[in-house]
């Protein structure tokens, strides 16, 4: 399997990058995200990468980062997505904000990717819900400063760590209040008690 891809860019397509690497031309299909900051041809790039091997195909993809492939994967494990809607739902956005995005069950917002109707979206977040990494998440309360988006990653991981799952955790840390305070043992408290009346 090929991990990791380093080499000399030499052409940008719509939807993928071929990059020379010991005389060979490597076709790697990746995100627009992942596209728009290549760089220009002719200079060194590198990409975490992820080969899919079918009947009639075999297929490199590529990726600016390991959470970026990890989040490819798990896209393509739900039934319904392939790699084609994969790529469009990580050229959406960044991983943080997709995966938030299922942590919360925005529907809506997944759905207005190309390629991904109402059912589709439904399915990732059934899916995917209880299994996406909340580590690093952007805060999913209302009004989170920068301190309180650092605090909501630690919550989610100390939820996480005591059994709950990220889903549990994700809508704990939703139904913080605005005030809540930028601490991480009273946020705990606070996301202990939801639990408690839920």
């Amino acid at each position: 399997m090929i991990a990791s891809l380093r080499g000399t860019l030499i052409h940008i397509g719509v939807d993928h990058l071929v990059i020379e690497t010991g005389g060979v031309g490597w076709l790697v299909y990746a995100p627009r995200t992942v596209l728009g900051a290549a760089g220009a041809v002719g200079e060194p790039i590198f990409l975490h990468t992820q080969m899919i091997v079918r009947e009639d195909a075999m297929t490199l993809y590529g990726f600016a980062s390991v959470a970026q492939r990890a989040l490819f994967e798990s896209l393509i494990g739900v039934s319904g997505v392939g790699p084609k809607v994969a790529l469009s739902l990580l050229s959406s956005g960044q991983p943080d904000e997709i995966r938030a995005a299922v942590a919360q069950g925005d529907t809506a917002r997944l759905s207005r990717v190309p390629g991904i109707g109402k059912k589709t979206a439904e399915r990732l977040v059934l899916e995917l819900k209880g299994k996406i990494d909340l580590k690093g998440l952007p805060a999913l309360g209302p009004g989170a400063t920068p301190a309180a988006t650092a605090v909501n990653s630690d919550l989610a991981d100390l939820l996480i760590s005591l059994g709950y799952s990220g889903a549990e955790a994700a809508s704990a840390i939703g139904a913080l209040p605005a005030d809540a305070p930028e601490d991480l043992e009273q946020r705990l408290r606070l996301a202990l008690r939801h639990f408690g009346s839920a």
